[in-house]
């Protein structure tokens, strides 16, 4: 179970990414965070974003408001591709980290544009918390297109890759 640092610290990050929807499970814990724009203060620069914590065992519901500033521009530069591409598969980060396309610096990349790749093949590694995951395809196919790259922090859900599955 998560203490109140890290729930702050998670809430934190949530709100200054773009994720809408958080959900994290630790055996019978649940929790579900949701951001949702419920005010803008356009004068004064201010965003208010209300976040609903639910827990399973005991049923517990939480509100937090939290205002930040806008003082600083936010970088979205993550395209959405479309999912409702026929026979096309997304690879989605399944954590927030820095994307790899090579298990080293300098060593040939895990795939590339036009590789044939199978459910299980590695196509990169995510670095979160020192910790490196190898991501596999979960889909057999062809890599049509590469939507994230090398070095560049990806969050939860991110599309990483398209495969066109045979």
């Amino acid at each position: 179970m998560l203490n109140v640092q890290e729930l702050k610290e998670i809430i934190r990050a949530l709100d200054q990414s773009s994720i809408q929807t958080f959900q994290l499970k630790q055996g019978s814990f649940k929790i579900t965070l949701e951001k949702a724009a419920t005010h803008t203060d356009l004068n004064k620069g201010i965003e208010e974003h209300s976040f609903k914590v639910a827990e399973t065992k005991p049923s517990i519901s939480v509100e937090e408001k939290v205002q930040v500033s806008n003082d600083q521009p936010k970088e979205n530069n993550t395209s959405v591709p479309s999912e409702n591409e026929v026979d096309i598969h997304f690879v989605h980060s399944p954590m927030v980290g820095t994307f790899y396309t090579s298990p080293d610096p300098g060593a040939d990349n895990f795939v590339k544009v036009g590789d044939q790749i199978s459910e299980d093949t590695v196509v990169c590694i995510i670095e979160a918390m020192k910790l490196f995951n190898e991501i596999e395809a979960e889909a057999s196919g062809e890599v049509v297109e590469i939507l994230a790259e090398n070095g560049q922090l990806v969050e939860y859900g991110q599309p990483l890759l398209k495969v066109r599955k045979r």
